[in-house]
């Protein structure tokens, strides 16, 4: 098993942060391009147990799995939303992601994610993997994020609110 936990304060309301997790599949696609499917088949109410079957693509290739939410709080100064999924039946994966509002247009991101190898023979792989995707995951949340929260983003936003 490998984990990794890195956070990142970024430049925009924790409400424009929350819509790129929390949203449509072509905000998700903002931050996560290589998603190209996200559709429900269980949703919950507390947003716990909701199930959605996402599909992934790498090359010409996609993945198809269903991801669950096993956390989920959606307050004015946090949110929270943890999914666990089985990729290609080699990983099972946990991604959490945590957002802290600091202050009104500043807040804070913290992404954790756990690799649990469920093959013998891909275990030695991630001896060797670090946290540069991780850290590339995070830049990305944050230009995009503060990319859209530009000074016309600002007043588009505040409007939409």
């Amino acid at each position: 098993m490998k984990k990794w936990t890195k956070t990142i304060k970024i430049n925009a309301p924790i409400e424009q942060v929350w819509q790129y997790f929390n949203g449509s599949l072509k905000n998700m696609q903002k931050i996560m391009p290589q998603v190209v499917g996200h559709q429900p088949i269980k949703e919950t109410e507390a947003g716990v147990g909701s199930i959605y079957r996402q599909q992934y693509q790498e090359g010409k290739r996609i993945e198809e799995y269903d991801v669950e939410t096993i956390e989920y709080k959606n307050e004015e100064q946090e949110k929270e939303l943890k999914v666990q999924f089985t990729l290609a039946n080699l990983f099972d994966i946990t991604t959490h992601y945590e957002l802290e509002k600091t202050d009104s247009e500043t807040t804070t991101f913290t992404y954790t994610t756990i690799n649990n190898p469920l093959k013998w023979y891909v275990k030695p792989f991630l001896l060797f993997t670090n946290d540069k995707v991780v850290m590339k995951f995070l830049e990305r949340v944050k230009h995009v994020a503060e990319s859209e929260f530009t000074e016309g983003g600002r007043n588009r936003w505040l409007r939409e609110k």
